[in-house]
């Protein structure tokens, strides 16, 4: 006799994926999108939710246009999101401008202009790191645990 089968907790995952133009407008118009999906998925426009995510898009696109840039080559934003995790993720098309991994940031000069970006997606997520992208260049992943 087969013992009957187990039922897991449901998952729903949501998700939201668009490439954007490695420009500044396409930066912008991902962070704009982002908190316009968010917001359809229930988390409002000012919650520390929202707030948080918008910069670490922010972060992440714009470092993808000024240092992964290729030209002609657009560069992708990933959203997903689960009951207790929301998942934010650009992707590249440039591989050989690999940003620091987790732990091992540089702190910039205290005068300098750049150098701040994964400094504070780092304070911002619960974790992030650097992934190959498949065929060629990288995803930044920045994780967010909703439970906090």
């Amino acid at each position: 006799m087969t013992p009957p089968p187990t039922r897991q907790g449901d998952v729903t995952v949501r998700a939201f994926a668009q490439r954007l133009s490695s420009t500044p407008l396409g930066a912008r118009l991902a962070r704009h999108l982002a908190l316009h999906q968010l917001h359809g998925w229930g988390i409002p426009y000012g919650s520390d939710a929202s707030d948080i995510t918008a910069q670490l898009v922010a972060e992440l696109a714009a470092n993808a246009v000024t240092h992964g840039r290729v030209p002609g080559r657009d560069f992708e934003l990933r959203l997903s999101l689960t009951h207790h995790t929301l998942r934010v993720e650009v992707s590249d098309t440039r591989g050989e401008r690999r940003p620091s991994h987790p732990g091992e940031l540089p702190v910039p000069q205290p005068l300098a202009d750049t150098g701040r970006g994964l400094l504070l997606v780092q304070a911002l997520a619960d974790r992030w790191e650097v992934l190959d992208r498949v065929p060629v260049g990288k995803t930044v992943r920045a994780e967010l645990d909703l439970t906090r």
